[in-house]
């Protein structure tokens, strides 16, 4: 057998020998980021498959001569095992792991099964813990077919597992496998106590059977597989017909759409999320209810952020979990030898949103502490004498120009806003960064998602303004590290481009005083429908901004005296001038040189008036 740190330190001599980065290491094996991270981390060990493609690259790399460590006779049938295997995918046309496109397929094929049913954005409520369901059924049946290696024999796997559930990562009662609710495998139901026959009489009392013995058998998914009542009756009709059910149930049962360990990336469910809500959004020409955070830029606020081993973070509107998640994964890329993992904190306000954090964490085997709430109203992440925890990271992508009742942040209990720049006018985009500064440590950085107007509104303005002396407070106290402008198009429901606000207690002290400013608007490649941001930006980008020193067209270092002379307008196109290919300019850009431009005239507007008071005062007594 080989020993528990062989894979990772392989891994790493791979990518050192090849000069690989995680994510290219990742493509050449065929697996994805978030699976390569865990193996050179040592927080999972690759399967046959994995093993198979890790020993095959490491013969490219030149790791099998003399010097190399040696591998066992089943390290060897494992490389023969894998590549039968995949040769018998291949054949059979089943899909690569890394490519999204054939789970969107499926997606998309069991919507339109129940489309017409439920209205396009509900459509997830039903989704979701079906695959998750499937997910949890396919990883069981690969667990037995590991035992079944290992001891010769299937039933004697299915009956070890039975006598002992610890054997396997989560225990699928036989009722909750997939092969029994699609058909395919006959079940016995049991007879209750008063001899009556306890078999459902359709699909959906099935499927709410079973994700109700999921959670018996699983105290850790209660709340999470069974909040959803898929045989809901409404004026004695079903909510979802049983027929159409029955066509989403096919759906996922097609070969190509396996959900095992080797055939999905382990981030999928956050990606099927973001593709019902991006689709939903777009099907509907109307918002799906909430901000989902790109992939990509999530992973840029944690490469800003660097998050260490056994820090704290938190994301008090966390939404499916997906920027704790990131914040994980880029701790182990930093750090893959550690075993402390981060400490993860997170709140939202929707049940549904909740219940897919919860399933996102366990598929990533991480542990988050998750609370459901309001927030603003009622932050739940509170210390024993009441006041609000603190951590070392906070993460979040709040609503954007969420409207807030003045009064309700007046009497806030825990003092967010009042003494943090005062009360704002309405709009919630200064009121979620007091709260952020509120539950930072004394030594806590943060990166928040924000609408541009964010840093813009209310600069040069003729009248006082509320969301400006909020803003010079921030940069008067020196909190404000930095501004990142994000390209346009990148967030599913809406074209805005959207700023990264980094928020910092305890700058070093080359930043004491200064704000990076720094303008990404043009590191995007075009999509359909929506931007996106390459890796190899994304990593450019944090690099950047780590460096702290002026680029040309992207980046900017102001002074507290700078942005107080330009009347705290902090947006990064404010500072950052960018020369436009082809002649022209994009309607964000013009915009925000306009609104540029309009609080420049603004302020000398107001310092003319100044200027010419005393004449007017000598006219009047003339």
């Amino acid at each position: 057998m080989t020993s528990p740190d062989f894979y990772p330190g392989m891994l790493r001599k791979i990518r050192a020998d090849l000069n690989l980065s995680q994510e290219q290491l990742a493509e050449r094996l065929g697996v994805s980021f978030a699976t390569v991270n865990r193996w050179e981390g040592g927080h999972s060990m690759p399967q046959k498959a994995g093993k198979s493609a890790i020993l095959a690259l490491a013969g490219e790399a030149g790791l099998m001569g003399e010097n190399a460590p040696l591998f066992s006779a089943t390290d060897a049938a494992q490389q023969i095992t894998g590549r039968r295997t995949r040769a018998k995918r291949e054949a059979k046309g089943q899909t690569d792991p890394t490519s999204t496109k054939p789970m969107e397929q499926m997606l998309w094929d069991a919507a339109c099964a129940i489309r017409g049913e439920k209205d396009a954005p509900k459509f997830k409520d039903y989704l979701l813990p079906l695959v998750f369901i499937k997910r949890l059924s396919d990883v069981f049946d690969d667990e037995i077919k590991r035992l079944t290696d290992e001891y010769g024999d299937r039933d004697v796997a299915l009956q070890l597992v039975e006598e002992d559930s610890k054997l396997v990562r989560f225990y699928i009662p036989r009722e909750a496998r997939w092969a029994v609710i699609n058909g395919r495998e006959d079940y016995e139901w049991p007879r209750d106590a008063q001899d009556r026959s306890t078999k459902p009489k359709d699909i959906g009392e099935h499927l709410t059977k079973a994700v109700r013995a999921i959670a018996k058998y699983n105290p850790t998914l209660a709340g999470v597989i069974d909040f959803m009542d898929f045989a809901a009756e409404r004026n004695g009709e079903r909510d979802i017909n049983p027929a159409k059910l029955r066509g989403v149930i096919e759906t996922f049962s097609d070969p190509r759409y396996r959900l095992g360990l080797a055939d999905v990336q382990p981030d999928f469910l956050g990606r099927a999320y973001e593709y019902l809500l991006r689709k939903f959004a777009e099907g509907s020409g109307q918002s799906a209810g909430e901000f989902f955070t790109p992939t990509e830029v999530g992973f840029l606020m944690a490469r800003i952020l660097k998050p260490r081993p056994g820090q704290s973070a938190y994301d008090y509107a966390c939404g499916s979990g997906g920027l704790l998640i990131k914040q994980q994964l880029v701790a182990r890329e930093l750090d893959p030898t550690s075993k402390t993992p981060l400490r993860l904190h997170g709140q939202e306000l929707q049940a549904e949103s909740y219940a897919v954090a919860r399933m996102n964490a366990i598929i990533h085997d991480m542990t988050v502490e998750l609370q459901r709430g309001d927030t603003i109203i009622n932050p739940k992440h509170r210390t024993s004498s009441g006041t609000l925890s603190t951590f070392d990271l906070v993460v979040a992508n709040p609503m954007w120009n969420q409207g807030l009742d003045p009064e309700l942040l007046k009497n806030d209990p825990y003092d967010r806003f009042l003494k943090k720049g005062g009360i704002s006018s309405g709009k919630g985009d200064w009121p979620w960064l007091q709260h952020t500064l509120s539950t930072l440590s004394t030594q806590g950085r943060a990166a928040v998602v924000l609408d541009t107007g964010a840093v813009t509104r209310g600069s040069g303005s003729k009248q006082e303004d509320k969301e400006r002396n909020i803003r010079k407070w921030f940069v008067d106290n020196d909190y404000i590290e930095g501004v990142i402008l994000l390209p346009e198009n990148l967030f599913y429901n809406t074209n805005a481009a959207g700023v990264i606000i980094v928020l910092n207690k305890h700058k070093s002290a080359a930043r004491q005083g200064k704000i990076t400013l720094l303008n990404a608007s043009k590191r995007f490649k075009k999509g359909k429908p929506k931007n996106y941001m390459a890796d190899e930006d994304v990593r450019a980008l944090a690099a950047m901004y780590d460096a702290g020193e002026a680029v040309e067209g992207e980046l900017a270092v102001i002074t507290r005296e700078d942005a107080a002379r330009a009347d705290y307008n902090l947006s990064p196109s404010r500072w950052v001038a960018q020369q436009v290919e082809g002649g022209g300019a994009s309607i964000g850009v013009l915009l925000s040189e306009l609104e540029q431009l309009s609080s420049e005239d603004n302020v000398l507007t107001d310092k003319l008036i100044q200027l010419l008071k005393p004449i007017r005062e000598l006219d009047v007594q003339a």
